[in-house]
């Protein structure tokens, strides 16, 4: 099982270096160690940024900081059973 916490800082990690406000997922490729090729995981969970920008709702854009991007990333995945 995956540690919600191991991956919220793997989140905020990532993405804490983006342009905000960010406007679209486009803003935070940038900002990404390996780019959307960036891996994030914990327990069973295995997501490449790009994975994850697929499999998400699509936020609630735009985002002012990495903390309530990283929130909605998080509720996200809990609503979808990853978490």
């Amino acid at each position: 099982m995956a540690d919600e916490a191991e991956l919220r800082e793997q989140f905020t990690e990532a993405f804490e270096g983006a342009d905000y406000p960010i406007s679209s997922p486009m803003d935070l490729v940038p900002a990404l160690p390996n780019g959307p090729g960036t891996t994030f995981e914990s327990g069973d969970f295995s997501m490449t940024a790009m994975e994850l920008n697929t499999k998400l709702s699509g936020g609630d854009f735009p985002y002012d900081n990495v903390d309530a991007f990283v929130d909605d990333i998080i509720e996200d995945l809990k609503d979808q059973d990853y978490l």
